[in-house]
């Protein structure tokens, strides 16, 4: 298990103004967790959502925690859901500020049982209520040992699978979103994933993770050449939207964490904007939407940093298109106005 720490006294070194403090922001991807070696639970995410942006709600992404002891396999991540339900409740009492924390869920559900999935889902759906609204089924693999594979412990070729695609199927009958998150160089497997499944929501979390440590260190230029014609075909599934953010976890090898300083919000957007940049031009407002991935990423930056750094790459941006960046594609995707 990774171990993170949260250095706050690091991250404090780089101050900012809060620009369009106004703005109304959901932030579509997020943590939860309560770990021996760490936590983040709502007082910490509210710390971190209350430094100066005006976030509204979120949306709560599996991150293998709490999940049932005394359970059949199947059913043991449904304890996860039960845990973000109870958070959840809390924020909705309006005890603990505006920000409507996990407004959506999206849980774990092991796609590889194929139609035996349908239980696992129906249980999420009892003990998430209204707010469950789909699965991440992380595909993360790559051969070289210095890069992790994905928490799941996927083998290669996961979103290939007869067994996984079974289960998307069954995904696809219930009317439930799918996040997607693996590297860079499973893109072509994802763009066949969608291309099958028309019908299901996915939304493509992290830029779909550019690799920039292993065999990719000091290889930056040529993994975002790579990342940018893979992302290409993917254009015309209409059903794909795209999570803009988690690039600055230390699998980017931008190596943020190594400085004596955290990087400001002028420098992230010099270091990555043409990542948003591309996928902006390419697939537009109404599919594209701002996640802080946190705490992972802080790690690297802070919420206020991180957030200050989306407005700065969006400057030229009508009110609207900035509208639905922040705030209305993520609803939509998630369909949290329901």
């Amino acid at each position: 298990m990774v171990v993170r720490v949260f250095n706050d006294a690091w991250l404090a070194q780089v101050r900012e103004a809060i620009l369009d403090p106004e703005l109304a922001i959901c932030d579509p991807h997020h943590h939860l967790w309560w770990r021996p070696e760490s936590k983040y639970l709502l007082d910490d995410l509210l710390n971190d959502t209350g430094s100066g942006h005006h976030i509204t709600s979120t949306v709560f992404v599996e991150c293998n925690s709490m999940y049932r002891a005394a359970s059949i396999e199947s059913l043991a991540p449904v304890g996860e859901t039960e845990f973000v339900q109870g958070i959840a409740a809390m924020s909705a009492s309006g005890g603990f500020g505006h920000t409507r924390v996990a407004k959506g869920i999206v849980s774990f559900a092991d796609l590889t049982l194929g139609q035996g999935v349908r239980e696992t889902l129906k249980a999420h759906q009892q003990a998430g209520s209204a707010r469950f609204r789909g699965i991440r089924h992380a595909a993360g693999w790559h051969e070289s040992e210095d890069i992790r594979n994905s928490h799941t412990d996927p083998p290669q070729g996961l979103m290939l699978r007869d067994d996984f695609r079974e289960g998307m199927s069954v995904l696809d009958e219930m009317g439930l979103t799918f996040d997607a998150w693996f590297y860079h160089h499973q893109l072509a497997e994802f763009a066949d994933l969608a291309r099958t499944f028309p019908n299901v929501t996915m939304i493509l979390d992290h830029f779909a993770g550019p690799l920039g440590i292993g065999p990719y260190k000091g290889h930056h230029d040529q993994v975002f050449n790579d990342w940018k014609q893979e992302v290409g075909a993917l254009a015309n599934c209409e059903n794909v939207y795209f999570k803009l953010g988690g690039i600055n976890m230390k699998l980017n090898g931008f190596e943020w964490h190594k400085r004596d300083k955290p990087p400001s919000s002028d420098e992230l957007v010099d270091a990555t904007a043409p990542y948003y940049d591309y996928c902006l031009d390419l697939f537009g407002v109404d599919r594209c939407m701002f996640e802080s991935n946190f705490p992972v990423d802080k790690e690297s930056c802070s919420y206020a940093v991180l957030w200050n750094a989306f407005k700065k790459m969006t400057t030229g941006k009508s009110a609207a298109e900035r509208q639905a960046l922040f705030h209305d594609t993520a609803h939509r995707a998630y369909r949290l106005d329901e």
